[in-house]
């Protein structure tokens, strides 16, 4: 028989938990701040029979009912949430950081997650708090709340960065939100999920203390729910585990979210946190200012990651262009378009299939390379609105089309990186040569043709495709995310 755990005793700015035995007792404090009011008996009430109904949504047997404290008189004065008192040392934090095993406890959280996402209550009312509008609604109150302490707390450069990134993410991304909305993604969901709350025991893991006092802050996409316990499994030190759960979230839940909303959301909620260690650090909190600071990394490494890009990767023929892209796309998980492949699309032809002509005649005439760009950029316009980066592998020798495709990176906010292939002219007419099957049709002789037509492209990042593609990619990747100098840690003193 296992001994009997000692009684303690647990208090927060807004209720008390009292451990007896195998029992928590959770008592709210009659308090009123700006987004809950426990100032009387019936509301304190109110609020745990709420809190109690929520959490059985997760973990029905720890959330037991609700019990009246009386006094002297033997009449109701207060009320408490009666708990199965869990074990602290299998919070998944404590594990988390103790290195024990929780990958399989982990993936059963992903798994009743996506399960009660998959029930849970949706509509109207709860589809616009997920929304663009609401979202973009909370980051916007989020800055001004921060704004007092940049250059304190917090380094200005990098508030200023997470801003712009945010809103530049938002502005180009209304079809992506739409689109989450129509498909059911915002739900009534967990709103706090914290390796703190979640107990990793041996018949499974449970999972407590949801948001209750907001249902607001409750109606949330799925992902950004499950994006909380990622975030904060970072702040763990645990990156590898939190976008293996992730992974599992989608798996189980069937969602097929752009990699960029997956870092959206982290980078959201680990700037929530950011908000709180700043308003610590100004009453003296004395870990408060690192705790910032780290969780604005945490925000802005996520945001430069889920950056929506175009890519052009352009070059003569047989200079490695679409083996770069390729390369660049399995790295990154990346779409790729190539005008090889749409150009024989709109003609009707396999790629594979032979259409060689002399250069600007047959399906390379001017009039058909026009359409090919323009359903080139139409598909990318319609991939970036989703929120899906995109690598277009074409020669992009026309000054006109990378024009094109500028402004459409313009009018989707998506960053435009240019890439151009290059090695000398004997090393891609032996690569022609040696070419078998592949979309692409042009010899050397379309080549040189190219050559002497093709305007100047000195803006482009010149890449060298000479030696083996992962030279070649690396050359790409510095390009498409450069490396950043680490932010100046702040000196200043804590505001007053």
């Amino acid at each position: 028989m296992e001994p009997e755990q000692p009684a303690a005793v647990s208090e927060t700015h807004i209720g008390v938990v009292f451990f007896l035995g195998d029992l928590a007792y959770k008592l709210k404090k009659p308090v009123r701040t700006g987004f809950l009011d426990f100032s009387t008996r019936a509301n304190r009430e109110a609020a745990c029979h709420r809190e109690t109904e929520l959490n059985r949504r997760f973990s029905p047997d720890v959330y037991l009912g609700v019990a009246d404290v009386k006094g002297p008189d033997g009449e109701p004065c207060d009320h408490m949430v009666v708990m199965r008192r869990m074990p602290a040392e299998r919070r998944l934090s404590a594990l988390v950081r103790t290195g024990a095993p929780v990958t399989d406890a982990l993936r059963e959280v992903a798994r009743r997650l996506a399960a009660w996402h998959a029930t849970a209550p949706r509509g109207p009312q709860i589809s616009a708090e997920g929304g663009l509008d609401a979202l973009r609604g909370r980051w916007t109150a989020s800055f001004s709340d921060v704004r007092p302490f940049h250059g304190t707390v917090l380094d200005t450069a990098v508030a200023t960065e997470i801003e712009r990134l945010t809103l530049r993410f938002l502005d180009g991304r209304a079809t992506l939100f739409d689109r989450r909305i129509r498909e059911g993604r915002i739900v009534d969901g967990h709103g706090d999920l914290i390796a703190d709350d979640i107990f990793c025991l041996d018949d499974g893991p449970r999972i407590l203390d949801c948001l209750e006092f907001d249902d607001r802050l409750r109606w949330l996409d799925g992902l950004d729910d499950a994006a909380f316990l990622a975030m904060d499994l970072e702040r763990l030190y645990m990156n590898g585990l939190a976008r293996r759960f992730l992974d599992w979230y989608a798996e189980y839940s069937g969602d097929p979210a752009p990699p960029s909303l997956r870092h959206h959301y982290i980078a959201y909620r680990a700037f929530v946190r950011v908000k709180v260690a700043c308003l610590r650090a100004a009453q003296g909190g004395p870990h408060a200012v690192a705790e910032a600071g780290e969780l604005a990394e945490v925000a802005l490494r996520h945001l430069r990651a889920g950056a929506v890009t175009l890519v052009l990767t352009g070059g003569l023929p047989g200079t490695g262009k679409t083996s770069l892209a390729g390369a660049l796309a399995d790295r990154l998980g990346w779409t790729v378009l190539s005008s090889d492949r749409i150009r024989k699309e709109l003609a009707g032809i396999t790629p594979e299939e032979s259409a060689a002509a002399p250069y600007g005649s047959g399906i390379y005439d001017g009039a058909t390379t026009g359409r090919t760009y323009a359903e080139l950029l139409k598909r990318a316009e319609a991939l970036l609105a989703q929120g899906e980066s995109v690598i277009l592998d074409a020669s992009w020798t026309a000054s006109a089309h990378r024009e094109a495709a500028a402004a459409l990176a313009e009018h989707t906010y998506a960053d435009l990186v240019t890439l151009r292939c290059s090695v000398p002219a004997e090393t891609a007419a032996d690569r022609m040569r040696d070419r078998t099957g592949g979309a692409s049709d042009a010899g050397p002789d379309i080549a040189h043709a190219m050559a002497a037509a093709a305007d100047p492209w000195p803006e482009a990042h010149l890449i060298d495709t000479g030696g083996p593609v992962v030279e070649s990619l690396g050359q790409a990747l510095r390009a498409v995310r450069p490396p950043r100098p680490a932010p100046h840690p702040q000196h200043s003193s804590q505001p007053s």
